[in-house]
């Protein structure tokens, strides 16, 4: 039986005043896959992703985000189904001043959640589920390596348990053993938690290892929408580029 779709574009386009970013972008995407976004720089992935937190507004089409209509939500509305929704931007976006344990806290406290045992509780909880400890809590965002911020960052996208998930480069930065921890991590909390994801992602490996579709932006349109393997396929001169040259080639053999 076919799943609902966690995102559903229908012939969106966005424009930034005169210059055009997509044109008529459609695909469903089911709930519990994982989609790899794809596309040089400029090609609109990031925009993509903000406009399914809600940051921005297609200019024509439809964006529906678990089955609600993103674009028509009064700002009540759009406060609850943000609630739905982790994000973990590409270098974790911390705050600074804040322990991790108060970072993790902040969204609890942000909905009104005054009961310190239930924060207690519940940050406790997504810390020993990404791998930090009581240690690590009391640390402050510049005290900790690369990978324990992705972890922190993690933790915090995941703290409202939300059922979609929205990665901006999710290894980037770290080396190849950080972020080979971070997809065993991804996996391991998708196996159990089955929420749905969509990265934005350039790393070959994190193509292979964990998304269960690839999405390809080129030229201001969706190019490609499918698993891996039919993706590789395609002819279009920016996959064969990007998927065919000597590195990918060493990555997908």
């Amino acid at each position: 039986m076919k799943k609902l779709c966690a995102v559903e574009l229908d012939h969106v386009w966005t424009y930034f005043g005169e210059q055009l970013i997509h044109q008529d972008i459609s695909f469903c995407l089911e709930s519990g896959e994982i989609l790899g976004l794809v596309g040089l720089s400029g090609s609109g992935k990031t925009t993509l992703l903000r406009e399914m937190i809600g940051l921005e507004s297609p200019s024509r089409g439809s964006l529906k985000i678990l089955g609600e209509q993103a674009q028509e939500s009064s700002s009540m509305e759009c406060r609850r189904r943000r609630d739905h929704i982790g994000v973990l931007f590409q270098n974790g976006a911390l705050f600074s001043a804040l322990n991790v344990f108060d970072n993790i806290a902040f969204p609890l406290k942000e909905m009104g959640i005054g009961d310190e045992d239930l924060i207690n509780q519940m940050v406790c909880m997504k810390l020993a589920m990404v791998g930090l400890n009581a240690h690590d809590a009391m640390q402050k965002p510049s005290e900790l390596s690369g990978g324990m911020v992705k972890r922190a960052a993690m933790a915090r996208a995941l703290i409202l348990e939300p059922e979609l998930l929205l990665l901006d480069e999710p290894t980037s930065g770290l080396d190849p053993i950080a972020g080979e921890d971070f997809v065993t991590l991804l996996r391991q909390l998708h196996q159990k938690l089955n929420f749905t994801v969509v990265m934005v992602t350039h790393d070959l490996h994190v193509l292979r290892d964990l998304c269960t579709k690839v999405a390809v932006l080129a030229d201001h349109h969706l190019v490609a929408f499918d698993s891996l393997g039919k993706v590789l396929e395609c002819d279009h001169s920016f996959i064969q580029q990007f998927f065919h040259n000597n590195r990918a080639e060493r990555v997908f053999t």
